[in-house]
């Protein structure tokens, strides 16, 4: 399933006479996977890496069936991890544009796992950075992490006031951040890292111990299974549909910005919603696709060890230097995505 009209419209606006070549790491997976879909659809030359580590191959299928057996022949895929140091360098010869997606998410699986994600998330960044140095990449364009802010207070979320970290994830995406910062200045690199605030869509992994609440929660009504919420439902996020995070992508990687300076922009939509509230509309609009769908009752657990209380995003800078704007708010792009995991989600669920 294609991503909302207006950002397909939107995205081949900004490629339209573009051509470039691109890698994009950790495309198997959710975010990685839609920007890959995008890129083929407007005829671009695509080198994909991935080790499916969290990615699949079901997500690489969707986008060949979506984009049709032409456009499909633009990729490449290559099954590595980044942190193959020879391969990267490989792989990042003439190549304009990198476009880095691949990551350990999760915050409660980075306090379980901190080394690996210290490896995949830091050490295999440094790698692909390195290799993208080495072989004259143009732009280098990063998902970083609204977890960045860590215990600040302030809201909204401003890029130049950040707090201490967390969660391991948090201090390996803020570490990336910081190398980023520094091959930019030392080698004239031109860099940008996106900080993500709670990105949602189709294709989203809704199995296991350490999958985001959206999709979980849409998987359990449509089942009619408990939902599972961690704390008093009081904390907040900035929940950013998935459109969003390709536009901004997109803008990131041909906008015309300087050389020797990395770029921090957050991308969200800029609007706060509670657990609480997320919950209900959730239901709502699980009722309102599937009225006949059993909901049960939400159960509460403990709050989990590293996640941040409040999050929302001050768009500002991104609306300066890329001109970033909101294509599909969170309402909508809750209804797109319950309709998708209707239609999609149960056999995703049972051959994951």
């Amino acid at each position: 399933m294609s991503i909302h009209p207006c950002g397909v419209q939107a995205n081949a606006a900004l490629l339209s006479g573009v051509k470039k070549r691109w890698l994009v790491s950790g495309a198997a997976g959710f975010i990685g996977s839609h920007i890959l879909e995008e890129l083929l659809r407007a005829g671009q030359e695509v080198v994909v890496v991935d080790d499916f580590s969290t990615g699949h191959q079901h997500n690489l299928d969707d986008v060949r069936q979506a984009v049709g057996p032409e456009h499909w022949r633009g990729c490449r895929f290559v099954r590595a991890q980044v942190g193959d140091v020879s391969l990267m360098r490989e792989l990042c010869t003439n190549i304009d544009v990198v476009v880095h997606q691949a990551a350990l998410g999760s915050v409660p699986r980075s306090v379980e796992l901190p080394l690996a994600t210290h490896a995949a998330n830091v050490t295999g960044f440094v790698t692909l950075l390195d290799a993208a140095r080495e072989c004259g990449v143009a732009r280098f364009v990063f998902a970083s992490s609204s977890s960045v802010y860590g215990d600040s207070e302030s809201l909204p979320k401003v890029e130049h006031e950040i707090g201490k970290p967390l969660s391991p994830y948090a201090a390996s995406k803020r570490i990336d951040e910081i190398y980023g910062d520094a091959f930019a200045k030392a080698y004239g690199m031109s860099i940008v890292a996106l900080r993500y605030f709670n990105v949602f869509g189709p294709r989203q992994d809704p199995q296991g111990a350490y999958a985001a609440v959206i999709p979980r929660w849409i998987m359990s009504l449509l089942k009619g299974e408990p939902c599972v919420l961690y704390g008093d439902g009081l904390q907040s996020r900035d929940f950013c549909y998935i459109d969003n995070v390709v536009h901004a992508n997109l803008l990131a990687a041909l906008s015309p910005l300087a050389s020797g300076a990395q770029h921090i922009l957050n991308i969200a939509c800029g609007e706060r919603t509670n657990l609480m509230e997320l919950y209900r509309l959730t239901v709502e609009v699980v009722s309102q696709l599937d009225p006949d769908t059993n909901l049960p009752a939400l159960i509460q657990e403990p709050e989990r060890a590293g996640d941040v209380k409040h999050s929302l995003a001050d768009l500002r800078e991104a609306e300066r230097l890329l001109a970033y704007r909101t294509l599909v708010g969170a309402v909508e792009g809750m209804r797109r995505t319950v309709l998708w995991y209707k239609q999609y989600g149960m056999n995703i669920a049972q051959t994951a």
